[in-house]
């Protein structure tokens, strides 16, 4: 069944008189997802999507890549929309995932160096998720919820190119400063942006911390024998450097087509290998870096840097009537890939929370319908937090634990790795946390 088609046409979400007003502010993944999920699970929601950029703005070639877990991926499918994105031919599957470390594990008794494998068909599935840019994601997104709001205008509704300057509680519900004051039950706030453009937090309202090193984002051209399908994470003394599948294509203008991958090679900001390289010396030296699996990297594309750091919200609701999701609540180091499934982790939890409390809105005061509006926000955030902070603390973890230089670090690094593969129970419980979260 075409979820998208039923989201536009189905008669069960004709115009009613809202029970929850609903503004969604930020009309990214996270954003257009919970848009797009409420307009089809809560027929008795109007909602509004408010962004900066305007509605005209082609987004479709944004080349950020994102990786998706096969949770992703299917919560995209109920959406409607995975198959036309999967159609498109640039959507990359991920059927394997390769954790290894540059550094050599002395104590290790193996012949080869320890390494984790996890693949797709060890774990029973198609896949275990999948690889495209924001571009490829995003736009059908918000063509699905600018045709919904056409097909429901007295419930759906977008305010592009508006940006919201302010929240402010008021009796009842939240004020939304953009342009003209509007008053609604409930904001979510899906705009997260990138560390470098985010406020510090400051203890008890969150942790910050910038973890000093640069991420230097592009892509390379593999040989043709390269198996496809594989995601490297590869430990390096400098930081952790990460190899996801593309689709074929080239990855400079002029250049060959080919076996592609995402390239996101993390390192040390005050001791830097790769600034100051220009294009050859930075492809020479990439060859060094990842496992013989990958073979030879044949050219690598113009890099961009990004600081990288943490920003993580304590709550995830305040004032009992802003919510915050995927970026918005939490900014992490890419080591995991895990940001933004986080994020659609969070529209899932938030959307099962409202549709609990939805049934008893109609019948009772306006004081009441604010009462059960918290009681939801309140069990979404208690069913969120292991998950966050679980993922939180594994990443920052793995972050920080390249700015010690001890040579232990890299041999308990490596120590674990090894028996994490030797251990299939504990590898498999890896798996469907890296597929689904924590549960």
């Amino acid at each position: 069944m075409n979820d998208h088609a039923d989201l536009t046409s189905s008669s069960s979400l004709a115009a009613v008189a809202p029970l929850l007003r609903l503004a969604v502010i930020g009309a990214g993944p996270a954003g257009l997802a919970l848009a797009l999920q409420a307009a089809r699970l809560l027929p008795e929601a109007a909602v509004t999507v408010f962004d900066a950029r305007p509605a005209d703005r082609d987004v479709s070639g944004d080349p950020r890549t994102l990786a998706l877990s096969l949770g992703s991926v299917q919560f995209l499918s109920q959406l409607g929309l995975w198959s036309g994105i999967e159609a498109t031919g640039k959507v990359a599957p991920i059927h394997e995932v390769h954790v290894s470390q540059q550094q050599p594990t002395v104590l290790w008794p193996g012949r080869s160096q320890p390494r984790v494998n996890i693949t797709s068909r060890e774990q029973g599935v198609a896949r275990l998720g999948a690889v495209l840019s924001y571009g490829t994601l995003v736009a059908p997104m918000q063509a699905a919820w600018e045709a919904a709001v056409a097909a429901h205008p007295g419930r759906l509704s977008m305010r592009f190119g508006t940006p919201v300057k302010g929240l402010k509680p008021v009796d009842g519900g939240v004020e939304i400063d953009a342009d003209i004051a509007d008053v609604f039950d409930l904001a979510v706030v899906a705009e997260g942006g990138v560390f470098a453009d985010q406020p510090s937090l400051q203890w008890p309202e969150g942790l910050s911390r910038d973890y000093e090193q640069t991420a230097w984002v592009g892509q390379v051209l593999l040989e043709p024998s390269t198996p496809a399908g594989v995601a490297y994470e590869r430990f390096t003394p400098s930081g952790p450097a990460a190899l996801l599948p593309l689709p074929d294509g080239q990855v400079t203008a002029d250049g060959p087509s080919g076996r592609r991958a995402a390239l996101v090679w993390c390192v040390q900001r005050s001791d830097d290998p790769v600034q100051a390289l220009d294009p050859a010396q930075r492809l020479a030296l990439l060859n060094t870096i990842f496992p013989e699996k990958v073979g030879r990297i044949r050219q690598v594309s113009p890099l961009k840097a990004f600081p990288l750091g943490l920003n993580a919200h304590r709550r995830l609701v305040s004032d009992g009537v802003v919510a915050r999701i995927g970026n918005a609540a939490q900014t992490l180091h890419p080591v995991a890939g895990q940001g933004l499934n986080l994020g659609l982790r969070d529209v899932h939890a938030l959307l099962d929370a409202l549709r609990e409390t939805l049934p008893s809105l109609g019948a009772v005061s306006a004081l009441d319908r604010h009462t059960l509006i918290q009681r939801a926000l309140g069990k979404f955030e208690r069913r969120r937090q292991p998950d966050r902070l679980a993922l939180i603390a594994g990443t920052d973890f793995l972050a920080r634990s390249f700015t010690y230089s001890a040579p232990v670090l890299a041999t308990l690094r490596g120590l674990g790795l090894g028996l994490m593969q030797m251990a299939t129970p504990a590898r498999n419980g890896l798996a469907r946390l890296m597929m689904f979260g924590h549960r």
